[in-house]
């Protein structure tokens, strides 16, 4: 039930400018811009991408039935309206506009969207967001093989009306459909095969831009308006210049300059601009948090994920390593992603802050798990992403861990972003600082990444009860909405008292902006730019 997974880098750098681009200013006539983004997306195929990268890259390239406005409501997109569900809330019928079409004239079909959701769960396309489709009839029998993705609950009844069949009543599925799945180019994939989506040559957007110059080794690309998308009277931007910047330096630099008009910063750099009319800055539905290969017999150890939790303190950890306004995590969910329907109360804030700053206790659980692996040294290997941010968080953790767990080696491995989701998705790793980018509002979404059985949990932590607590949460046909509230309460509670997974912070989206961009607003959810809605004076 995710789109996004992140490894905490803010900033990615390549000292190469923006080819073809003005070197002073954005061409008012042209309505263009330049910008940054964090890194080069993984792919621009919306049935596979799970990074945060290619996550920006749909959000200005794909639209689906759904879509958020400005003011962050999910309204109408491809789909004529936002309809209600039949059949006890499992059954979906859409009806996709006459007008709606791809970014090469072609009409956006029902079978469009039958061809992705099919293709998103059919186990040999390999998705990082299979999951965002649980819900619906027969998931788990094609994930397993068992049936053919044609059995998915998702039909095209005829060109304009699409039908999906959920197993159970899915209590977030309208926010998904509004900023996770899309329609894929039937054609396409039946020409490109595996390939679709590999290079901007082969692959058609359906949103408001449509991707020009761009495979997963270049540096610099563009978002160019859609002429043909259904609503491109309100585009006002023609052009969205994008290049890879990874140096926070470089990008105020290009800023200051006005080579770039928008750009994201973090760490402390962001205090620079703390008074100024050009830092934009929201608190975002993002967790960093700290991984451990349970498959390795030494991170497996649970006194170890505990001492290490132990002897980090969050409040310094976000006040002087980042100082760019992230917050100390409480649990596994962030402050502000869910609220109870019973009583309006923050989720995160019901559960409390279940993550505390003890070295005493630390060293207790540190000589416990000397003990059971029978070793006085040792000596783990991190992964982190090749970002400054990164690395700071990761040398923190490192000075933390040696100078209060004697014996305890810490070896920071940097790597490019894509790199290190490949490597941490395949196991290959003793611990892993990594994050979640949520963006259906509900925190389920963030409790099942220490699910055994969820293709997401990198960790192959296996816990049975938390297993059945997880199955309980999603049996929404036997549980109402406050049963489910308080078993993802008892979930999140569980999974703290285990440190399956040890949150770190909450993230801030921080960007500088130019005052001569208007209307520019970012998802509360992902942190991506709405480029949409922008126009320059």
């Amino acid at each position: 039930m995710k789109k996004q997974i992140f490894t905490l880098g803010a900033i990615l750098f390549s000292g190469i400018l923006f080819a073809g681009c003005s070197s002073s200013k954005a061409d008012s006539d042209t309505e263009t811009i330049n910008v940054t983004l964090a890194g080069n997306p993984a792919t621009a195929d919306p049935n596979k991408g799970g990074d945060t990268n290619s996550g920006s890259l749909f959000t200005q390239t794909d639209e689906g039935l759904y879509k958020l406005n400005k003011n962050q409501k999910v309204v109408a997109g491809v789909a004529t309206k936002v309809v209600k569900p039949t059949n006890g809330g499992k059954t979906y019928t859409f009806t996709i506009k006459k007008n709606a079409k791809w970014s090469n004239g072609k009409a956006i079909t029902a079978q469009d969207f039958a061809t992705s959701f099919q293709r998103q769960v059919d186990p040999n396309t390999k998705s990082q967001v299979a999951n965002l489709l649980t819900y619906v009839k027969n998931y788990q029998a094609v994930q397993d093989g068992k049936v053919k993705p044609s059995a998915l609950g998702v039909k095209a009844l005829n060109k304009h009306t699409l039908q999906i069949q959920l197993s159970k009543p899915e209590p977030y599925l309208k926010t998904v459909l509004a900023t996770s799945l899309f329609p894929v180019y039937s054609p396409y994939v039946q020409k490109y095969g595996s390939s679709y989506g590999s290079s901007s040559t082969k692959v058609v957007s359906s949103g408001a831009y449509k991707l020009v110059g761009w495979n997963a080794t270049k540096d610099a690309w563009t978002y160019v308006k859609n002429p043909y998308y259904w609503n491109a009277k309100q585009v006002k931007l023609s052009k969205v210049n994008v290049q890879v910047v990874k140096d926070d330096t470089t990008a105020v630099n290009l800023f200051k300059g006005n080579k770039v008009q928008e750009t994201a910063i973090s760490g402390q750099t962001v205090s620079q601009f703390a008074n100024t009319k050009n830092l934009s800055t929201q608190m975002i539905s993002r967790m960093a948090f700290l991984e451990f290969n349970y498959k390795h017999t030494a991170t497996s150890n649970e006194n170890l994920s505990k001492a290490i939790s132990l002897i980090l303190n969050r409040k310094t950890m976000t006040s002087k390593v980042l100082a760019d306004g992230s917050i100390p995590a409480l649990n596994m969910v962030p402050k502000g992603d869910s609220t109870d329907e019973k009583n309006g109360k923050d989720f995160a804030g019901e559960v409390g802050n279940l993550l505390s700053y003890n070295v005493t206790e630390a060293q207790k659980d540190w000589k416990l798990a000397q003990t059971q692996l029978g070793k006085k040294k040792l000596t783990l290997t991190m992964l982190v992403d090749n970002t400054s941010t990164d690395k700071q968080v990761g040398q923190y953790i490192q000075g933390q861990a040696e100078k209060y767990l004697k014996g305890l080696t810490i070896e920071i491995k940097p790597m490019p972003h894509a790199q290190h989701i490949g490597v941490a998705s395949n196991g290959n790793y003793d611990i892993n600082l990594d994050g979640w980018t949520g963006d259906n509002q509900d925190p389920e979404e963030f409790l099942q990444l220490g699910n055994g059985q969820d293709p997401v949990n990198f960790t192959k932590w296996a816990d049975k009860h938390y297993t059945k607590l997880m199955n309980e949460i999603d049996d929404t046909n036997n549980h109402s909405t406050s049963e489910r509230w308080a078993l993802m309460q008892e979930a999140d509670k569980y999974l703290m008292a285990k440190q399956g997974i040890v949150p770190l912070y909450q993230s801030t989206a921080t960007h500088l902006v130019s005052k001569d961009v208007t209307g520019l607003t970012y998802s509360n959810q992902s942190g991506d730019a709405l480029y949409q809605y922008a126009s320059v004076k």
